[in-house]
């Protein structure tokens, strides 16, 4: 695995004393978080963002003042490089995908283990992503479902090698760039130069979007 860049810098927002503690006490056990600090409003939050910025926050949906859609919009609008995990007892496709739109890195249920937190942590700071099978699933259900107003036109095709849609339907996968480069025989930063490509290509924001536009064109994996 590469080396996680720097010492880093962890919130948490959650209205529960029980579940931040626990969250600390693992999150501190991990060799490169340097601090941990805790917020249970999203007053007592914003203040300690703006006196240091987390390099990722964990977010609880469900709050008393502002619920957590409003406090990423918040959030983003005024620090537009947090990377923002949501934690949330929510599991339903309709969290996912609006969490994921709105742009948090990866969304996580409350009953996660600690492997699965430690694992999305460093994916989320080395990649700035952590796309798991169920946010795939949830984004792939949404583009799929028929709405009432189509849109008239989409993107347009864009023209993909052999390799970018090997690439890309592992993404779809939920799959990891180690783990795609094992499975094609590849230098991780192989693939996440042909992950980058795919970006460009289709105007995709990130993994999330990549789900998308494969669903919109037929690109899925069978």
């Amino acid at each position: 695995m590469a080396a996680i860049p720097g010492p880093v810098h962890v919130a948490l927002l959650d209205d529960h004393a029980l579940f931040r503690q626990g969250l600390r006490y693992i999150l501190q056990s991990l060799p490169y978080v340097e601090t941990v600090v805790e917020a249970a409003t999203f007053a007592e939050l914003l203040a300690q963002c703006r006196q240091r910025l987390p390099d990722v926050l964990l977010l609880d949906l469900q709050m008393p003042e502002v619920d957590g859609a409003e406090a990423t919009r918040l959030l983003l609008a005024e620090f537009p490089d947090l990377k923002i995990i949501v934690l949330s007892m929510f599991s339903a496709d309709k969290f996912i995908t609006q969490m994921m739109k709105l742009g948090v890195r990866s969304y996580l249920p409350k009953d996660s283990d600690q492997e699965l937190l430690r694992e999305a942590l460093e994916a989320v700071l080395l990649t700035g992503h952590h796309f798991t099978p169920s946010i795939s699933r949830a984004l792939m259900r949404a583009v799929q479902q028929p709405t009432r107003q189509q849109p008239t036109t989409l993107p347009l095709l864009v023209q993909l090698t052999p390799r970018e849609l090997e690439v890309l339907h592992r993404i779809c996968q939920g799959r990891k760039a180690a783990e795609i480069a094992d499975e094609l025989f590849l230098s991780r930063r192989t693939v996440e130069g042909h992950r980058q490509n795919l970006l460009e290509k289709t105007g995709a924001p990130n993994s999330a979007g990549l789900v998308v536009y494969a669903a919109q064109h037929g690109l899925l994996p069978e």
